[in-house]
């Protein structure tokens, strides 16, 4: 079933695609050969992330690191940096260490069954490096594709059980012009069958849409109960030396936030009440901030020391906190707290 609506779709969305594909700084014009690099460099970024705000990204690193040699020469702490605000920071230690691996290869490699053995390469990046960049006859399967999927054949799964379904149903389909019919895919699901409201007037492959003939278009993927997220509650402790700097640590290598730098914490706890006593020569300030993660949010207050510490760890003046790897959790407390003036 699946052959015979692809088949079908196939001419009719690469004809769409080649006169509306969306012009992206990664992806190649039309009559060029794709540049590996780009496509390995945008596809790590892309994940769990919108392309609206990888392209700015995406162009500054280029620009600091125009060739994959480049970046294999960086250090973990400068991508760390260039990464801010783009979170889920351990995409950035696999960039680093894929870099570092990818050095000693001629190319990037074309093959899925290569690719996935990678850091941070998985089953879908894997699949979408080999189709764009290598036209590998492999359909990569994301949340757009997904959606598309779904619609066409009309498939009520609700999702995540839904892209396990579409993977399963796509992956023995080998298409002609695969990196094009991949990114045709996309670029339908992201332009026109959206999430919601989709623009069914304008899609080029309506005549086999069986969710539109059936009129539940707007009731596919259809959604799963959502869990509540816990809350969970720290201290942040802001502790300036007016000789020696502001005291800042570095997070352990695994876990959230990774190795990268923020002013010392207490315990995340799940109680406010659980929080530590303050001792004497602290304060608690004023307001508090909010920081969704993927499974819980978490609510930070700053504590400031009065009084000089002891601390003996890492310091740094105020005028090169700009140049540490912050997260963005640690950015929107010090402009929360105004701790850089």
């Amino acid at each position: 079933m699946v052959h015979k609506i692809f088949d079908s779709v196939h001419n009719n969305l690469l004809h769409w695609y080649d006169q509306h594909q969306r012009v992206l700084p990664w992806r190649a014009k039309p009559g060029e050969t794709p540049n590996p690099y780009y496509v390995w460099l945008s596809e790590v970024m892309l994940q769990q992330t919108t392309v609206a705000t990888v392209q700015d990204y995406f162009l500054r690193f280029i620009a600091r690191w125009p060739t994959l040699h480049h970046l294999s020469k960086a250090s973990l702490d400068d991508i760390y940096h260039q990464w801010q605000g783009l979170g889920y920071y351990s995409r950035a230690k696999n960039l680093h260490a894929c870099a570092l691996s990818l050095s000693k290869f001629p190319q990037i490699p074309d093959h899925p069954e290569e690719l996935i053995k990678l850091p941070g390469i998985g089953t879908y990046t894997s699949a979408s490096i080999a189709s764009i960049a290598y036209d590998y006859p492999i359909i990569p399967v994301d949340g757009n594709i997904t959606r598309v999927m779904a619609r066409l054949i009309a498939i009520a799964t609700p999702l995540p059980k839904l892209k396990d379904l579409v993977s399963d149903l796509v992956s023995p389909y080998r298409p002609k012009r695969s990196g094009d019919f991949a990114q045709s895919l996309m670029d339908l699901g992201a332009t026109i069958c959206t999430p919601k409201s989709p623009k069914c007037d304008r899609c080029p492959i309506i005549a086999n849409c069986l969710a539109y003939h059936q009129k539940v278009q707007d009731q596919i993927p259809a959604k799963a109960a959502k869990s509540e997220k816990p809350t969970r509650y720290a201290y942040a402790y802001w502790d300036e030396d007016p000789s020696q700097g502001i005291a800042f640590v570095r997070r352990p290598a695994k876990g959230l936030l990774a190795n990268l730098m923020t002013l010392p914490t207490s315990d995340w706890v799940n109680h406010e009440q659980e929080l530590p006593p303050l001792d004497q020569g602290q304060i608690l300030l004023d307001g508090q901030i909010k920081h969704v993660f993927t499974h819980f949010t978490l609510i930070l207050r700053c504590v400031k020391q009065l009084s000089h510490s002891n601390y003996s760890g890492m310091r740094y003046p105020k005028q090169s906190i700009q140049n540490l790897a912050l997260p963005t959790l640690m950015t929107k407390l010090i402009k929360h707290y105004k701790i850089i003036i």
